[in-house]
């Protein structure tokens, strides 16, 4: 009889967020199984539909107690932007490996001491890139030719109601505002297709929308993000006057990126920093 691998064993932080149940669908999807979790609130029946006999705690040292005292695979954060540095630390110092939720961090002063940390803990960070591995932006990337200069847009609406100014999210020094909020993957996607940012143009920003300019090697891109409730949502870029909108193909794609993680192919801290240095850039802009 073929015998059964152990189950990889998750804790999450932050489980009670907008974000958690996609990683907990994913846990569930790729057979792990979730021993604790942690959120100071505790509406968190959610775990009933994934995994029932999880631990909960809503003290951060009676958590980290239950971590030392046994053995968890990775540490999943999807606490506010501002607290992932924090939280990954908490994984980092008791020995295990961290998934994070984008933006990992705020600035590329907190990103060098979370790398500095990796160091010290031999352990990594994995960050959630979902759209390196969306079907469309795969397709696109391969046809990205280097000796060829691209023009283009990128554009993302995704409206919000008054309950997000007076969220964590609305506040810029605790979410690094709209541009981290709703734009950093897709900066993250351009740096994934065009290299390093030789210059990153704000034009402008505010509570509801920013709009500026990449200019790459290759290519130089006007962007616009806007959580504005008066425009229709959009997911839309613009490559020398060809279209692509995707819509679609969004529903699995944290499973993918906990697939890539457990079978060594996850997305690592090295790889967020000219995002990173986008996303510090718009913050400085007033």
């Amino acid at each position: 009889m073929e015998k059964l691998s152990p189950k990889i064993k998750f804790a999450i932080i932050g489980v009670a967020g907008f974000v958690a149940p996609r990683h907990l669908q994913a846990i569930k999807n790729i057979d792990g199984d979730l021993l604790a979790a942690f959120d100071i609130s505790d509406s968190v029946g959610v775990l009933d539909s994934y995994f029932p006999d999880c631990d909960f705690f809503t003290s951060i040292d009676m958590f980290e107690k239950f971590l030392k005292q046994t053995k968890i695979d990775y540490l999943v954060v999807c606490s506010p932007n501002y607290l992932h540095i924090e939280h990954c630390l908490v994984g980092l110092r008791n020995g295990i490996n961290v998934i994070c939720e984008k933006p990992l961090c705020l600035n590329s002063e907190d990103l060098k001491k979370l790398q500095e940390a990796e160091q010290a803990s031999q352990k990594q960070i994995f960050t959630i890139l979902q759209l390196r591995l969306h079907h469309e932006i795969i397709a696109l990337k391969e046809n990205i030719n280097p000796t060829v200069f691209y023009a283009g847009e990128l554009n993302y609406y995704t409206p919000r109601g008054n309950w997000y100014y007076e969220s964590w999210k609305g506040i810029e020094a605790k979410s690094g505002g709209i541009a981290t909020n709703i734009g950093v993957h897709f900066f993250d996607m351009l740096c994934w297709f065009f290299g390093e940012p030789q210059e990153i143009i704000v034009l402008q920003k505010d509570a509801i929308e920013a709009k500026g300019i990449l200019v790459f090697k290759n290519a130089k891109i006007k962007w616009h993000l806007s959580i504005d409730r008066k425009l229709v949502a959009k997911r839309q870029i613009v490559l020398n006057g060809k279209e692509i909108v995707f819509t679609e193909g969004f529903n699995h794609l944290h499973t993918k990126c906990y697939e890539a993680i457990i079978a060594g192919r996850g997305f690592k801290t090295i790889e967020i920093l000219s995002s990173t240095k986008i996303i510090e850039q718009i913050q400085a802009y007033h």
